[in-house]
């Protein structure tokens, strides 16, 4: 049959060679018996090329059912699918028929078959190869004759890589595999979907029939519609209920059509050592990667404090770890630097660009107590050795709260248990 019949038939409007060659596939597919798995997002009308294959097939007299599976709960999907038994869970008060067996002979259209249980998908599996169920609740083995088409707006594979998609079930229901192209990428046809839909309104809402203006049109095509062709049944309907005719403009299209945000920037490819990672553990590497690049930035900064790296040597290694933040925004004055010259007394330590800025070092000990204390930049013959500097504060802080250990860890800002370790640790009872 021609395509153009077809799309008379079916309402499918649009002349996208994308559109064309998805409906050329249903209608090859048609008069068989394959299984089929329609791809495409939301909106998009993967239910309408569902329609087009049980018409046109030889099952065309036999019931249609079309199943939400992302609407039915977990717990009762099994129930409606394959049926249960009298007492087969409370609230079963009577046996039931299933869809797969009410419509034993037709065509069963599961929409969003990606977010089935794995339970119920090893159920539909066994149905996909050899007709046989069984009921929740019984342990007969029943028969039907149901071809099944699905369609999903979910990466099947990605899901199954993540274990929530048998792969199995997958290479079942995808037979032939048909993409129904978003409404961004049929362009052409979003002004011809936009007036069928104004004039379908006009008659259903008594109003009159409105046009877009040239610079309207264009906003309309190149908006990205992410809702795809409900969406801009949606805000077609609007106009034509709201707004006077009958030319629109696109200063008043705008106010019907979301302002939509730019894709964020993304890593393109994936990341060394994160195959099989989820998400969530990617995210968790890269913090611990940071984590690892600021111990590395202290580690030159000590070094510099100590005299065991020169300035540049220091500048070098931190082009990738992360520049500390002032405190305060208060300056370091550069008086107390200028004696800091390298060995080969070309650079002094007040050009390195963190030179400037009082650092923050913070310590963890097993029990994640934090151990904070600020650094000042010491005066010429004063030891650099942070150790000494550790235990000349705790001597201080002991002597002036006269041997009270609770006191002094509050003094310094550390636990009593952080204080009584750092004590034995220096031998200082």
């Amino acid at each position: 049959m021609d395509t153009h019949l077809i799309k008379q038939r079916f309402g499918i409007i649009g002349h996208s060679p994308l559109l064309t060659t998805a409906l050329e596939t249903a209608v090859k597919v048609a008069p068989t018996d394959m299984n089929v798995l329609i791809l495409g997002e939301s909106g998009v009308g993967k239910e309408s090329f569902s329609k087009i294959i049980h018409h046109m097939s030889a099952r065309k007299h036999a019931p249609f059912i079309a199943v939400n599976c992302g609407a039915i709960p977990e717990g009762t999907i099994d129930s409606e699918l394959f049926g249960h038994e009298k007492g087969a869970f409370t609230g079963a008060t009577d046996k039931r028929k299933g869809y797969f067996e009410t419509v034993s002979g037709g065509t069963i259209f599961l929409d969003e078959v990606g977010e089935l249980p794995l339970s119920t998908q090893a159920r539909l599996l066994r149905i996909l190869e050899n007709g046989e169920f069984i009921k929740v609740g019984s342990s007969a083995v029943q028969k039907t004759d149901v071809r099944v088409v699905a369609a999903t707006n979910r990466d099947l594979l990605e899901r199954a890589r993540m274990g929530k998609f048998r792969e199995d079930l997958y290479y079942r229901l995808a037979t032939v595999p048909i993409r129904v192209p978003k409404l961004s990428e049929r362009r052409e046809d979003i002004y011809l979907l936009f007036r069928k839909f104004a004039s379908d309104f006009a008659e259903t809402h008594h109003s009159q029939l409105l046009e877009l203006s040239e610079d309207a049109q264009q906003l309309l095509i190149n908006y990205p519609w992410p809702g795809n062709v409900r969406q801009l049944k949606n805000v077609t309907e609007q106009i034509c209920v709201l707004e006077n005719g009958p030319i629109i403009h696109a200063q008043t299209l705008s106010k019907y059509i979301p302002h939509v945000e730019p894709p964020l920037p993304m890593l393109l490819g994936k990341m060394e050592g994160t195959e099989g990672m989820s998400e969530r553990d990617i995210f968790y590497k890269v913090l611990i990667d940071m984590k690892r690049d600021v111990n590395d930035l202290k580690k030159v900064v000590f070094g510099l404090l100590e005299g065991n790296l020169d300035a540049r040597n220091a500048a070098a290694n931190m082009q990738s770890a992360v520049v500390p933040v002032p405190v305060n925004n208060t300056p370091v004055p550069s008086s107390n630097l200028s004696s800091y010259n390298d060995s080969n007394n070309h650079n002094t330590l007040s050009s390195n660009p963190i030179a400037n800025q009082p650092i923050i070092l913070q310590s963890h000990d097993d029990d994640e107590d934090d151990f904070q204390e600020a650094i000042s930049y010491p005066s010429v013959g004063e030891t650099l050795s942070l150790e000494a500097q550790e235990i000349e504060m705790i001597k201080k802080a002991l002597a002036k709260n006269l041997g009270k250990r609770k006191k002094a860890a509050d003094e310094l800002g550390i636990s009593e248990r952080t204080l009584y370790r750092k004590i034995k640790q220096y031998e200082l009872e």
